[in-house]
């Protein structure tokens, strides 16, 4: 959906949890970035209640609610849960507490599960979720242009909103042969986002001030098979088709400017630009799993997909992957795939820019060319080690290359990322993994050196500064979210009924300054938590959690307002302390 700062999806729903990375099959398409393969809780697993609040700093308050559970054929799980905070968006500032950043969120999950007959079942997935926001203030801000009838304005009283809306549902019908399956499964998604600015303010320190409505309705129907041809060739094939139906509407005020640029008025006015697009996208796929005796397994297939919107584009992607299991404790695995990424049509920005000529939101680069697909070649080689029964260890290497290389960035007032293009690009790096268990006791940690990079900006180009585009057309510059290193770490302790635990999260800095040619300061919060289980009469059970994030109450900033796409300084959250209680019946 439309992507801001609430989150759609709500962590309590989930059961087990995987991401998937390196060159994915070919059943993968469109976000080939990576796949978070999420398990629901269900009722059969989980036939019980939950009532559960988390609170503690910043004014936190996050009730919730959860049940699940089994009638005859049917089975059935449902959460609901509500967050209120006053650290809604990232603090613009590196103080304890924010300057209008209040939130509310509301969220819902619902999954049923009815068995037809031993072959086949149905299922339906409904979710819903709402965010408001105030949008953190900046105190101290210099007025930069001049509003007739007022004389001064506090930046500290800017009083500018988001609202986030999203919706989908999910309806699938599974049937399992002996040696044949098929996944039948209709989805519908609704997703919006409304900016509110502050009439006043906006204009005296942006000269702009503009009220942006985004919205977006798909709908599809996906199709999954599987054909277990012989003992060691496992055959699926499918297909996918979407529609997307997206909407923006804005309502702008602005003042006049002169021949140098300069405002030539104090009295602003109002210019409408209403957009709207339809795109259709459509997937098939097919492919091997081949068994080439114990050790050794080769999965093969072709993907093709097209996309109809601003732009008509398609292409035929082959894909392949091997592992090969050398010893019962040690795994290679190589891969290569070639990826097709459309851009996603909620998120492109247009702009009428004849309209704006001459106005305080005018573009020095009067060129705005269509967002167009990303496509890629991909490899990936890695190594799993078994060292011991209790320590494991990871490799794995990455290389891409792509044409029209999809980036993202914040531009104007609104809260969301754009999407636009650089002609070419490279992202590669290499990732270590380690794991420890014995008994009670787990650790586990994680180094990715990266780096990626892009050259000429090809779609979009009316949101950059001049200077800065010619810059990026000549030079190789780093991607905005590009991080050099990036550590994790944690540790934790279970003895019966009691879990004390601690993360450390390092980072090198993300980019900055002009075309992101430099980076901000490394920084490594170190969180702290401890968790109780009391098992009460009956089948219930009383969970109590203390938790301490950025335990060393470290002022770190993740991003200063500069560079390629960022709309504003960003600090990370200082020491706060938070308490859960969790009541299962």
């Amino acid at each position: 959906g439309i992507s801001g700062f609430g989150q759609a999806l709500d962590s309590r729903f989930i059961g087990s949890m995987r991401v998937l990375t390196g060159s994915l099959p070919d059943q993968y398409g469109d976000r080939t970035s990576g796949v978070v393969d999420i398990h629901t809780k269900r009722g059969q697993l989980t036939p019980s209640s939950t009532l559960s609040f988390y609170g503690g700093s910043h004014d936190t308050v996050r009730p919730s609610a959860e049940t699940g559970g089994t009638q005859g054929n049917a089975t059935y799980y449902v959460n609901a849960s509500y967050d209120s905070n006053s650290l809604g968006i990232e603090n613009p500032t590196g103080d304890r507490t924010a300057v209008h950043d209040r939130t509310q969120q509301y969220k819902g999950f619902g999954y049923y599960s009815l068995v037809l007959n031993p072959t086949s079942r149905l299922n339906v997935i409904v979710s819903g979720s709402r965010a408001d926001f105030q949008i953190p203030n900046n105190p101290a801000q210099e007025p930069a242009f001049t509003l007739d009838g007022v004389s001064q304005f506090d930046s500290t009283a800017l009083d500018e909103h988001q609202r986030e809306k999203n919706a989908y549902t999910v309806v699938a019908y599974q049937k399992t042969a002996a040696t044949a399956s098929v996944q039948v499964a209709a989805f519908s998604r609704y997703s919006a986002v409304h900016f509110t600015p502050d009439p006043v303010g906006d204009l005296i320190f942006n000269g702009v001030a503009s009220d942006v409505k985004r919205d977006v309705v798909s709908n599809g129907l996906e199709v999954d098979a599987r054909w277990l041809a012989t003992d060691n060739h496992t055959v699926r094939g499918g297909f996918i088709a979407t529609t997307d139906r997206a909407t923006t509407g804005t309502a702008t005020s602005v003042f006049a400017v002169g021949s140098d640029g300069q405002q030539s008025s104090s009295v602003p006015f109002t210019i409408a630009d209403n957009q709207r697009k339809r795109a259709r996208t459509y997937g098939v796929y097919a492919q091997d799993e081949w068994q080439l005796g114990d050790r050794v397994t080769l999965n093969y297939g072709v993907r093709a997909d097209r996309i109809d919107a601003y732009t008509q584009e398609s292409q035929l992607s082959p894909r392949t992957n091997l592992v090969y299991k050398i010893s019962e404790a040690t795994s290679l695995h190589a891969g290569y795939a070639r990826y097709f990424t459309p851009p996603p049509l909620e998120l492109l920005q247009t702009r009428d820019i004849a309209k704006f000529a001459g106005t305080t939101n005018g573009s020095e680069i009067p060129l705005s060319s269509a967002v167009r697909a990303e496509r890629a070649h991909y490899f990936d080689l890695g190594l799993t080690q078994k060292v011991s029964r209790t320590f494991s260890l990871g490799f794995d290497s990455y290389y891409k290359s792509a044409k029209n290389l999809l980036d993202e960035g914040q531009f104007g007032q609104a809260l969301v990322f754009s999407p636009f293009n650089y002609r070419t690009g490279k992202v590669y790096g290499v990732e270590l993994t380690s794991n420890y268990t014995s008994g009670g006791f787990s650790a586990y940690a994680n180094l990715a050196v990266s780096r990626g990079t892009g050259r000429e900006i090809v779609s979009g180009e009316f949101q950059f500064d001049p200077a800065e585009l010619a810059y990026i057309a000549t030079h190789d510059v780093r991607l905005d979210h590009d991080q050099t290193y990036t550590l994790s770490s944690g540790v934790s302790y279970h003895w019966r009924h009691t879990l004390v635990y601690a993360d450390l999260l390092y980072g090198s800095g993300l980019r900055r300054g002009f075309a992101n040619t430099e980076h901000l300061p490394a920084y490594s919060p170190l969180n702290l938590g401890v968790e109780r289980m009391f098992v009460l009469a009956g089948d219930r059970k009383l969970r109590a959690r203390v938790e301490v994030m950025n335990a060393f109450d470290t002022s770190y900033q993740l991003r200063d307002g500069s560079g390629i796409g960022v709309g504003a300084p960003q600090f990370g959250p200082r020491r706060a302390i938070y308490g859960a209680l969790a009541w299962t019946f």
